[in-house]
């Protein structure tokens, strides 16, 4: 007979995984890849390939497939057990870690091409040496967009090693300093509206 606290528990680690996997497209990752992660994430030790089918009904190719996603993102490691011929995984355990994982992998591959594409766009200007207005204005456009990019990724590339648990009362001072700045931004210059 099934112990009630272990049910609990499994329906638990079944309703993380669910939920996962429904957030995967906002992380920028196919649901099974978030599936795979939130279950060995949830799991106190480490699984194999054929639990991680099992538990998720899924296909060896997909498994492995995801699993060497995993790999190379650094969100799983390989455990290997003495005597054991499969290969086992487990989570990275550190959810500052993972965060930080996500944001710089959906940035090298959404925020990167998108700069680059538009920056050879922009070169086609270039071969034109006269310009109307309109095509002048939606140059300088583009421009701004590219080097707002461009600030963006010196931005997430100076700020992701902080991300961490050592570091989290910098961070909250950041932030109460970014809300301080936007609050008193938002609110109404009093010497206007005495004149």
């Amino acid at each position: 007979m099934d112990n009630p606290k272990t049910n609990h528990h499994q329906q638990a680690i079944d309703q993380f995984v669910l939920l996962w996997g429904e957030m995967a497209s906002a992380w920028g990752i196919n649901k099974t890849m978030a599936q795979i992660h939130a279950l060995l994430y949830a799991e106190g030790k480490p699984l194999d390939t054929d639990s991680i089918m099992n538990q998720l009904h899924i296909s060896r190719g997909n498994a492995n497939m995801n699993l060497r996603n995993l790999l190379h993102w650094q969100l799983i490691q390989k455990v290997h057990f003495k005597g054991e011929r499969r290969d086992f995984y487990s989570a990275e355990k550190d959810v500052w870690n993972i965060v930080s994982v996500l944001i710089r992998e959906r940035h090298q591959r959404e925020i990167e091409p998108i700069k680059e594409n538009l920056t050879v766009w922009l070169g086609l200007f270039d071969q034109r040496p006269e310009q109307t207005p309109e095509e002048a204005e939606l140059k300088e456009r583009i421009e701004d967009f590219i080097d707002f990019l461009e600030m963006f990724d010196r931005f997430t590339r100076a700020l992701l090693p902080y991300i961490n648990r050592k570091n989290l009362t910098f961070l909250k001072h950041l932030v109460k300093l970014a809300e301080a700045h936007q609050s008193l931004k938002s609110k109404p210059d009093t010497d206007e509206k005495q004149t």
